[in-house]
């Protein structure tokens, strides 16, 4: 627990070794959404994942969630535990959004970039009006979540979902927040891809009144951050690896080929037997795109030493 100026947020390391590598999670997901990679990184380099405020073990958060502060948190974070730079960051989701906005602001600091199915910048930018309603859902399950996990219907919900029963939490759903029962069924279908170790840890932290306002946070500064992602332009010679889910269209494809383009040493990965959570469908696959990345900065920080 790494206090950053009266509120602390739980980092874990593991591993040794240049560069180190920083996960920086989707929007509402923990450090535990990284474990099997991480552990698998730290056999050959320092692997760094934390809880962004409002998530995880982390300190609830008090200031509005957008990206910006949010990677100004981070940088906090990690100068105040001594994580030696330069870093190799890898982002899921909105989490790739977070760590692009970092290496511009640190561009020293950053060695590679590993995008895993990236938020566009401009996703959220201008919502069209379906976006908007689906926004402002989102926001209210959030918080009528955080009411309900207050008075134990989530911990119910959840216990009876991992223990496989449907017929109750979707009764559970209809009585309270309408479509929430399909929310809690996507979180027990992503967790059932972690290690079992995990499993009781994010279960607990779903129950808490925290990660449901942690959530409703980030969504509603999600137009905000959006805004300011889009003023962003990644720096030519910062290599950057791109992982696409199997089922990205012809335009996310194509606006993510063009941004590995535009850097110096850039690779486009599709990971075809993929959803949206690649790093837990396909870990080797990321795995393999963080080796090669950790590789690469090696090699060329020796030739400079040349």
């Amino acid at each position: 627990m790494i206090d950053i100026g009266g509120r602390r947020l739980h980092l874990i390391e593991s591993g040794r070794g240049q560069p180190a590598v920083i996960f920086e999670s989707g929007i509402s997901a923990s450090c535990l959404n990284w474990t099997h990679i991480r552990s698998e990184v730290a056999r050959f380099t320092l692997a760094c994942a934390y809880d962004r405020a409002g998530l995880g073990w982390s300190d609830q958060a008090e200031s509005p969630r957008l990206a910006s502060r949010l990677v100004d948190e981070l940088h906090t974070l990690l100068a105040a535990a001594g994580v030696p730079t330069p870093y190799v960051l890898v982002g899921h989701s909105f989490g790739g959004l977070l760590v692009s906005m970092y290496a511009v602001k640190h561009r020293d600091e950053v060695a590679g970039l590993v995008l895993v199915d990236p938020l566009a910048a401009g996703e959220w930018l201008h919502p069209a009006p379906e976006q908007s309603r689906m926004l402002g859902r989102g926001i209210a399950l959030a918080r009528r979540g955080a009411g309900l996990a207050r008075i134990g219907v989530v911990r119910v919900a959840l216990a009876l979902l991992t223990g496989g029963a449907r017929r109750v939490p979707k009764g559970i759903a209809r009585l309270t927040s309408g479509a929430g029962e399909s929310f809690l069924s996507r979180i027990v279908g992503e967790v059932g891809k972690m290690p079992p170790e995990v499993w009781p840890m994010i279960q607990a932290h779903w129950c808490l009144p925290q990660s449901f306002e942690g959530l409703a946070a980030a969504l509603d500064a999600l137009p905000g951050s959006s805004a300011e992602a889009a003023q962003i332009v990644l720096p030519h010679e910062i290599p950057l690896t791109v992982l696409s889910a199997g089922h990205c269209s012809a335009g996310e494809l194509a606006e993510r080929e063009a941004m590995t383009r535009n850097s110096a040493r850039g690779w486009h990965i599709v990971a075809a037997n993929s959803g949206h959570w690649i790093h837990l469908d396909e870990p080797e696959l990321v795995i393999g795109a963080i080796r090669e990345m950790v590789e690469s900065v090696r090699a060329s920080k020796a030739e400079s030493r040349l």
